[in-house]
């Protein structure tokens, strides 16, 4: 099933890969039902993951159902056990939504929540995050998960995040980081899309950031909180939900 997965991933075009998930995900999820892992955004329950990465990939970490990673699994239970996201009235803002979560929030009574994205078909509004069209001061919640490393000027971006978030505001921007790396790292003179897949993780990321990284969005004026939370939780807890053990999850506040 691995090997599998593994030559589809890599023969066939990412747009086009998402589009067929929404029919094989149901075909996937039974077949590999079971009672090993759990994926907690939906509860259900599987005998395997799937693996998932470009190049090397990691086996075993890929959700069935939701089609969910590591991170998203670990953003998922922080914001049911550690916060009121699901239960109080607030204004959301959600760049770049996931397949995981976008018709799960959009059903939450509480949220009034909007999409944004340059690109994406699914997004509600169509901006440009070093330019966006929302009023100073107007969002309780953002969240930025892997986006930031796809930004060139990424502290206009961080400065937009800064400016549209309310006084007491709060979010959470995840991003790939090498936690073993103290200095961010861009190279704006590799432009071959192999070797950028080979030096940044993948072909359209132009930097890895370092641990500097949470030092950059306190620059801009956010307080932050590098939260380790699989501290928090068991050794078996951690591998039932497939999650990474160390991942920090940058929380930030204005």
């Amino acid at each position: 099933m691995s090997r599998i997965f593994k030559f589809f991933l890599n023969l066939i075009p990412r747009p086009l890969l998402i589009r067929l998930s929404y029919v094989i995900r149901p075909i996937l999820a039974f077949i590999l039902r079971g009672n090993t892992y759990t994926d907690p955004i939906d509860g259900k329950g599987f005998r395997t993951f799937l693996p998932y990465g470009y190049g090397k990939q990691r086996p075993n970490v890929l959700s069935p159902s939701t089609l969910s990673l590591e991170r998203h699994r670990l953003f998922w239970l922080y914001l049911t056990n550690e916060t009121e996201f699901f239960s109080k009235s607030i204004k959301v803002l959600h760049f770049a939504p996931e397949q995981c979560f976008l018709k799960r929030f959009r059903k939450l009574k509480n949220l009034n929540y909007t999409t944004t994205d340059l690109l994406s078909p699914i997004a509600d509004v169509k901006a440009d995050i070093c330019n966006l069209p929302f009023e100073d001061n107007s969002y309780d919640v953002i969240f930025c998960n892997h986006v930031l490393e796809h930004i060139p000027d990424d502290t206009k971006a961080m400065q937009e995040l800064y400016r549209v978030m309310k006084p007491g505001g709060w979010g959470i921007f995840q991003i790939p980081q090498d936690l073993g790396r103290e200095v961010t790292f861009e190279d704006d003179s590799i432009t071959d899309k192999a070797e950028r897949a080979k030096i940044f993780g993948q072909y359209d990321h132009v930097r890895i950031y370092g641990r500097d990284y949470f030092d950059k969005l306190r620059s801009i004026g956010f307080q932050v909180e590098e939260i380790d939370y699989t501290k928090q939780l068991s050794k078996e807890t951690i591998d039932k939900y497939r999650l990474a053990k160390g991942e920090i999850i940058p929380l930030v506040r204005k």
